[in-house]
């Protein structure tokens, strides 16, 4: 069984350039195999610093795009049926324990409360998994961890975690670097001159300073890598921005043409 599970393996080295000293403290957590949430905007590297971290424990991961229809079925398995009857099938969860992988929650608060509970017992000293239309109790792998995405920037009072999935797991704030590490991040990922790619993040900066002022989010180091490749593929910058950066994230007129100004002053 064990290909089933080595799809899932990392196998070359993603590229990631730590801030701080969130290395050092995600392999402490995994050494007591803490499970762990990883707080902060989108686009600011949490998906790429956990592939990062499966890859140097030489552990697979399992990633889960959570959504609001998505049931806890979805996670822990199902019976399907097959030429041969019905044949259980485990849900990356369950996958995830059995095996020994990093099972990763992306955007767990898009979830609906009832499914995210059923990570609770895997997130306890218990640490298993009932699947109860199996009737049977999967203990966790020893080398098993969960991580979970969350951004509060989405926070409300229909989107939150509950204090009860809060306080299971340990917390690593993610935001978006400084400016000569962003910098540096956007030159690797696109292929840009450190020049331009200085340009883009400041763009950048002057939009995250529009957030709640018209903007529910400032532009991501995502889009900026975005509008880099572009460039890097010989687009003008000012349509690679209009691009990669302005058009995807309003369509408020006025809000468009405050960032095409931005985009203006350093193009």
């Amino acid at each position: 069984m064990s290909n089933i599970i080595d799809q899932y393996r990392i196998t070359q080295e993603p590229y990631y350039r730590a801030v701080a000293d969130e290395v050092e403290l995600y392999e402490a957590a995994y050494s007591v195999r803490m499970p762990m949430m990883l707080k902060g905007p989108t686009g600011c590297g949490k998906t790429r610093f956990v592939e990062y971290m499966a890859w140097k424990l030489g552990k697979p991961l399992i990633t889960v795009a959570c959504n609001e229809d998505m049931t806890a079925s979805d996670l822990v398995g199902r019976f399907l049926l097959s030429a041969a009857g019905t044949e259980w099938q485990d849900g990356p969860l369950a996958l995830a324990a059995r095996y020994g992988a990093i099972c990763y929650l992306d955007e767990v608060v898009e979830a609906r409360q009832d499914t995210t509970v059923v990570i609770h017992p895997l997130t306890d000293n218990r640490r298993v998994l009932p699947l109860e239309k199996k009737g049977e109790l999967v203990h966790a792998h020893p080398d098993f961890q969960i991580v979970i995405s969350y951004n509060p920037g989405y926070q409300s009072l229909m989107k939150d975690l509950k204090q009860s999935t809060k306080q299971r797991f340990g917390g690593l704030d993610f935001t978006y670097p400084e400016h000569a590490i962003e910098t540096e991040i956007v030159t690797h990922e696109s292929g840009v001159t450190p020049e331009i790619a200085g340009k883009l993040v400041s763009i950048a900066e002057r939009s995250r300073n529009l957030k709640g002022h018209g903007l529910d989010e400032g532009l991501s180091t995502r889009m900026l890598i975005y509008a880099g490749s572009l460039i890097a593929k010989g687009v003008a910058p000012l349509a690679a921005c209009r691009v990669a950066l302005v058009r995807p994230i309003t369509d408020d007129p006025d809000m468009r043409d405050a960032l095409d100004a931005a985009v203006s002053t350093f193009f």
